[in-house]
């Protein structure tokens, strides 16, 4: 693997002498799936939205292939927790809207056929002429996700994709969406809050903490360490409990969170 994304002592401040984080730096490689775990406040949205270039940072770069990040681009696709589907469109033309976007210049038979596979790689063929109104949460977070991967962007960034869906339908489209990955070699910076999503999907995991008033003043929250997961990549959400290595590297994130993320 090559370096796709460099981020340097990148940091965030709302309220002078208190940033939120600060010092924040790491590397993404082609092809790496990296989840970061946070406490709610301590700046993982404000991460994800500088890498996606919809936010600017107090200090630091972000690099994406040695070109520093400067505003929204076609070369990362971003899925919200929120769909962000245009209503008045359906399943086809919302993922055909950023298809053309991408390449104005292909034919509409191109973009049907390009449009075609990808909503058929999250299972909503026999949905692709409904409107959003008419599917359910997960059918339109699996929208979202084709629509994210149909401009085949050089990283992926999702921000709790999965976090307003119930637990089936959520389990459900973690395996579409590592299937999808591991075909594409996609890479992927991912929030989120469940420590089990995590560690099905990431080869990294970045512990974050939040910022806090200590004996010798405020320090400001930042990555705490760099989880790399021992589980074969292979990995299944029904068999994952079995898997040797499991347990431990669950209750070291857990324990992170409980004892050493401070919370405020």
């Amino acid at each position: 693997m090559s370096e796709l994304l460099k981020i340097e002592a990148l940091g965030k401040t709302y309220v002078p002498g208190k940033p939120v984080f600060a010092d924040v730096s790491f590397a993404l490689e082609r092809g790496e799936f990296v989840c970061i775990i946070g406490h709610s406040g301590c700046g993982k949205t404000t991460v994800l939205n500088v890498l996606a270039g919809l936010d600017t940072a107090t200090t630091g770069y972000v690099f994406m292939e040695g070109r520093e990040i400067r505003g929204p681009s076609l070369e990362r696709g971003v899925v919200f927790q929120s769909h962000a589907l245009m209503p008045w469109l359906t399943v086809r033309q919302n993922i055909a809207f950023a298809v053309v976007s991408r390449w104005p210049e292909w034919p509409r038979a191109k973009v049907n056929v390009h449009v075609e596979k990808c909503i058929a790689q999250v299972g909503l063929s026999g949905a692709m002429d409904k409107k959003p109104s008419q599917l359910s949460g997960g059918m339109k977070q699996r929208v979202g996700i084709a629509r994210a991967f149909a401009i085949q962007p050089k990283m992926l960034l999702l921000d709790e994709p999965f976090g307003a869906l119930d637990a089936l339908t959520r389990g459900t489209i973690q395996d579409e969406l590592m299937g999808i990955v591991r075909d594409t070699q996609q890479t992927v910076f991912m929030i989120t809050h469940d420590v089990d999503e995590a560690i099905l999907l990431a080869d990294r995991i970045l512990l974050m903490t939040n910022g806090q008033e200590t004996d010798d003043g405020y320090k400001p929250g930042g990555i705490a360490e760099v989880v790399v997961n021992p589980l074969p990549r292979e990995r299944k959400r029904a068999t994952l409990h079995h898997l040797d290595g499991y347990y431990e590297l669950r209750n070291h994130i857990v324990d992170f969170l409980v004892t050493r993320a401070k919370a405020h």
